[in-house]
């Protein structure tokens, strides 16, 4: 690759003394530390002015763990961010400091020159500053402060405009995994035959389509003509019929009412290929949310439900249909209409067989949910809005948001959705590497056409690659791809896997710099 001459600059602690040597040495060395988010004009300015005070220039960064001064940073991930460092002709070697602060690499490395900009001075001397001081008093090394003529903030710069990134930070984050975009391909054709339960509330959704014909003079009341009505089966409904396109084999677990809405889920699911194991409850009717449209505007939803907990005996059949389905893995997609509550997940989450993948999504924009109830869960999908209403927590920033989360439910992995932010995720690692515990995603999507169905396409895609792989980085990558590949189409339809391929392509091509 052609990075690769670059990425022999990017050292370990231990790798970059065996380069130059213990102090003191025969050729002086200058040490820099910075978050380097975006590499903008002032830290040239800084790095090309500390390059000519020594021999070697060491560019030390901050891992992405230790940032959190603001919201979703570091916008650059620590892998991408190092190579942009060693892209730089004045930079002789580059490491990225696994600690808080610098001071135990400045013990370690004992640069002869230690470099800051001279706004860490200007106004007096900051406790951390001193503590670096210390460490170079201890062995005789020296700051050098570089000229504060100009300043900038990455942070500010990426607020102004925030570059497109996400094909060079995938492909870095790939790189780092040591995965491919070939691993992301393959992936997809291991989907085959791979067999999920879907358990959830099924939603229909219509459309009805009008015109304006005017409004009343006595009261505020418009007047429309009746054009048509579009009807689509939505809910944990469109989860299974995602799985399916994507090579899975589904049965979906589900509870409808006697009546035309019913009839309609299952005819079309069972078009879709869905094995459709429906409970009929007479006593209810089947969820229906019909949107009144008028000239591309929706006026109103009238929203047709009963939100009244299952039955026992409702219960008692769902618990031998989830024991009996043979599943590598059981989603349960909470709209908490009537199957999900705090007195039947317990029950439904006994029922899951020993060994099988368990993935909960908690879809609860108009509802009373929490995701946490669905604890130690293999997967789980929220996105921030549910993440917070499930924490009691307004205010924290994305990560430790999503960090807290992962500890409340104990979940082994955990996707937080951001729209078109992307997801940042969190895994449990079985090794030492903590750093790695945690990575995000941009959204690849090119042009958003309608964002309804976006974490359904996820939730599917990342489901059966995490069966497929166990692995929980190309599952978020797939997931990412197939919830682009929806929000640029419209309504909320299947994504098959030749659009995702598609998407795999193009996004490598991008990472690759063709056209």
């Amino acid at each position: 690759m052609v990075d690769e001459k670059y990425r022999k600059k990017i050292k370990t602690i231990d790798g970059l003394l065996a380069e130059i040597g213990a102090h003191p040495r025969d050729k002086k060395v200058i040490m820099c530390h910075g978050t380097f988010d975006i590499v903008h004009p002032g830290h040239i300015r800084h790095l090309i002015y500390s390059a000519s005070k020594a021999d070697l220039l060491v560019a030390s960064l901050t891992a992405d763990a230790h940032i959190s001064k603001a919201n979703l940073r570091p916008y650059v991930p620590e892998d991408l961010r190092a190579l942009n460092l060693a892209a730089l002709d004045m930079v002789d070697f580059v490491i990225i400091d696994p600690n808080a602060t610098p001071l135990e690499h400045l013990a370690k490395i004992q640069p002869d020159y230690f470099a800051k900009g001279y706004e860490y001075i200007s106004e007096g001397m900051p406790p951390k500053t001193k503590a670096e001081k210390d460490v170079l008093d201890s062995y005789g090394g020296e700051f050098i402060f570089t000229p504060g003529d100009v300043v900038y903030s990455s942070s500010r710069l990426i607020e102004l405009a925030p570059p497109s990134l996400s094909a060079e930070k995938l492909a870095a984050l790939l790189q780092a995994e040591g995965l491919s975009f070939d691993d992301l391909r393959h992936t997809l054709d291991r989907f085959d035959g791979k067999r999920v339960h879907v358990v959830g509330d099924t939603i229909i959704d219509s459309y009805t389509e009008t015109t304006m014909i005017g409004g009343q003079t006595k009261t505020p009341t418009l007047s429309v003509r009746y054009e048509g009505r579009t009807d689509y089966v939505g809910g944990a409904g469109i989860v299974a019929k995602h799985l399916k396109s994507a090579g899975g084999e589904v049965v979906f677990s589900t509870v409808l009412g006697d009546d035309r809405d019913g009839e309609l889920a299952i005819r079309d699911l069972t078009e879709a290929g869905v094995e459709t194991r429906a409970l009929i409850d007479p006593t209810r009717p089947t969820t229906n949310k019909n949107a009144i449209v008028c000239a591309g505007h929706r006026m109103i939803k009238v929203d047709t439900l009963d939100n009244r907990a299952i039955s026992e005996d409702i219960q008692r059949r769902l618990h031998q249909q989830i024991q009996a389905a043979e599943a590598d893995s059981v989603v349960f997609a909470d709209f908490r209409h009537g199957i999900f509550n705090p007195e039947t997940i317990p029950g439904l989450i006994a029922a899951i067989p020993d060994g099988t993948f368990r993935v909960a999504d908690s879809q609860v924009a108009s509802r009373w949910g929490n995701i946490c109830e669905f604890e130690r869960f293999d997967l789980i999908t929220p996105n921030e809005r549910e993440a917070r209403f499930a924490l009691g927590d307004q205010d924290s920033v994305v990560r430790p948001l999503a960090l807290k989360l992962f500890q409340r439910a104990r979940c082994r992995n955990l996707i937080l959705k951001l729209g078109e932010r992307g997801l940042i995720a969190y895994r449990q690692r079985a090794d030492a590497d903590q750093m790695r515990a945690w990575f995000t995603i941009d959204s690849f999507a090119d042009h958003v056409v309608d964002a309804v169905g976006a974490g359904d396409a996820l939730l599917a895609y990342a489901t059966l690659a995490h069966v497929a792989t166990g692995n929980p980085v190309t599952a978020s990558v797939l997931g990412a791809m197939a919830a682009a590949v929806e929000v640029e189409h419209d309504g909320n339809v299947p994504v098959g896997r030749d659009d995702v391929l598609k998407k795999i392509d193009a996004v490598e091509s991008r990472a690759n710099y063709e056209s």
